[in-house]
């Protein structure tokens, strides 16, 4: 069973925070959630594997240790997942970005797909799936099964705040996966909308509210 990971890092937990205010305008709140990406992809790449190397410094030559190798992909589930791209990026320059096209039917509240290209390699990498919410888990569990038909394996999934019926949902959907997440708020609406939340992350990064 894929485990959750609960960030309490007073960098992720002030960030969010900012992230929470609706009077956060556009432009910062855009900015926090590359920070907070970045912060959380630190956490996250924890136990990417390493490998010794014999360099020479200016002094004299010695063993290093460095990335085994950098065979990451990110997958941000559109549109809102794509704040997560630039911040990761700074810290894993080498990733290859795939992208999932998905959106909720305002009336059926049922994920439609529409796009999905990822690396042609992705059963080799390390894939995080990324998007700012996991309410009911819909959109987190459509992307995934789409990505594992493309052939992808060894999958996490990344958010700032969830709610334990989306969380629960993913893990009953998808038991393999592990779960990376800067806040679990508590419950959903009667629309669906995570409470206390942040408003909609697509359209306050992309000032469409």
């Amino acid at each position: 069973m894929g485990k959750v990971f609960v960030f309490d890092h007073p960098l992720i937990l002030h960030k969010t925070s900012l992230m929470r205010d609706k009077n956060t305008s556009t432009k910062e709140f855009r900015e926090l959630v590359k920070e907070v990406s970045m912060l959380m992809c630190f956490e996250a790449t924890r136990d990417l594997p390493l490998k010794t190397v014999r360099i020479e410094t200016p002094m004299c030559e010695t063993d290093v240790q460095v990335l085994k190798g950098e065979d990451i992909a990110i997958v941000p589930i559109m549109r809102a997942g794509l704040g997560f791209v630039d911040g990761m990026l700074a810290l894993v320059p080498n990733a290859k970005v795939g992208h999932v096209g998905l959106f909720r039917d305002h009336d059926t509240c049922i994920p439609v797909e529409y796009y999905c290209k990822v690396p042609s390699d992705i059963k080799e990498r390390k894939t995080f799936v990324v998007d700012p919410m996991l309410a009911t888990g819909g959109s987190a569990i459509a992307a995934i099964d789409m990505i594992k038909a493309k052939g992808a394996e060894n999958i996490s999934f990344m958010c700032i705040v969830a709610v334990p019926e989306g969380i629960n949902a993913l893990r009953d959907a998808h038991p393999d996966v592990d779960i990376y997440v800067a806040a679990i708020d508590e419950r959903l609406n009667e629309n669906l909308y995570i409470l206390p939340g942040l408003g909609d992350a697509g359209d306050r990064l992309y000032g469409t509210k």
